[in-house]
């Protein structure tokens, strides 16, 4: 094995071709032998784990195989990827007839809210304890969610958090995600996204008075004239 900077800066990847001349700069010192061998130890073990997970994957794959369909399905909700699909299904079992309704299932999961009543007064209260695995994906997802735009999902996200906040709102998506999923699941439907304006479509004189409003603070008189 070479310890040469030159000859080991040739050896870059296409990629960092450009950067030859600085790979030679940081690699001039001392490369000895016991580093050479902690090195080579070190990739041994990352082909090892890879190999691992390859493997893993072969396994996960041979499993879900009677329940591809419904993965590919889920797949189709905003944010659920194929891993947070997997879980799904591996902690349901892919068998949402298990669960009376889509409101059992998301207390299963933990993301409906606990009860505190008193004196006939209902209170705010957090949720329940539940499925740690399946609620932990479905945060992946409702966070990916958070990030994205163009979908009714993400559209829901924005105006729950704007009032109630980041964590409500996070918490409230993931049960729309579980609602999706067990109709899915029941009915061997197909997710169809009800689209980013969802809110506005579905109260328009409210949306229209909103943005009149905010015209006039900024201190603009306002006309409206329909279109043709």
């Amino acid at each position: 094995m070479t310890s040469s900077p030159v000859a080991l800066a040739d050896l870059a990847v296409p990629q960092m071709r450009g950067k030859v001349p600085e790979l030679r700069r940081a690699l001039t010192g001392r490369f000895t032998d016991q580093h050479a061998y902690l090195t080579r130890m070190h990739l041994d073990w990352i082909d090892q784990h890879n190999a691992a997970i390859r493997d893993l994957n072969e396994h996960i794959e041979a499993a879900i195989a009677p329940f591809r369909e419904f993965r590919d399905r889920l797949c189709g909700i905003p944010g659920i990827s194929t891993t947070v699909a997997d879980v799904v299904i591996a902690e349901t079992g892919g068998d949402m007839s298990v669960f009376p309704s889509a409101g059992h299932l998301a207390a299963w999961a933990g993301v409906a809210p606990g009860q505190n009543e008193s004196a006939g007064r209902k209170k705010s209260a957090t949720t329940r304890p539940g499925n740690a695995h399946l609620k932990g994906a479905l945060g992946i997802a409702a966070l990916a969610v958070s990030r994205g735009k163009g979908t009714y999902l993400s559209a829901r996200y924005r105006k729950i958090a704007s009032r109630r906040g980041p964590l409500k709102a996070v918490v409230a998506i993931e049960r729309s995600m579980l609602t999706a999923i067990w109709n899915m699941g029941t009915n061997g439907s197909t997710y169809t996204d009800l689209g980013e304006d969802f809110y506005t479509r579905l109260r328009p004189d409210r949306t229209k008075q909103r943005a009149i409003k905010q015209l006039t603070q900024l201190g603009y008189r306002v006309t409206l004239e329909a279109a043709s």
